[in-house]
């Protein structure tokens, strides 16, 4: 429960904090915006690193701190790694983020981005 607003958005100032940092290094923003974009399958660190062309290494560092942040999820599948983006942390994170919108109101104007059904 967030104490300022007295709404349950399921996250915290810490981790509020904790998952923009991560979010506000550009190659987080990106891997992160890659791993929504495959929704709930999510990627391999091989697609990822393809599809951002970045190498193994910075991948690997930046996944981990999204990870840490609770954004991201990560799953052994066989020999594989599958990461995956946390949408329940992401809509607890808009919560917080816009609890004091309209007076804690259901707010008209906080539309989900066009096409997400998965949220």
């Amino acid at each position: 429960m967030d104490i300022d607003t007295g709404i349950n958005s399921g996250i915290d100032e810490k981790a509020a904090v904790t998952a923009l940092a991560a979010l506000a290094q550009g190659m987080r923003l990106r891997v992160f915006r890659a791993l929504v974009g495959a929704g709930p399958q999510g990627l391999t660190p091989g697609v990822l690193a393809a599809t951002l062309g970045v190498g193994p290494s910075t991948l690997s560092f930046h996944l981990k701190e999204l990870v840490h942040a609770g954004l991201v999820t990560q799953q052994r599948e066989g020999r594989h790694l599958i990461y995956r983006p946390e949408l329940v942390h992401m809509n607890a994170l808009l919560a917080y983020l816009t609890a004091h919108c309209c007076d804690g109101q259901r707010c008209e104007t906080v539309v989900p981005a066009a096409g997400c059904s998965g949220c």
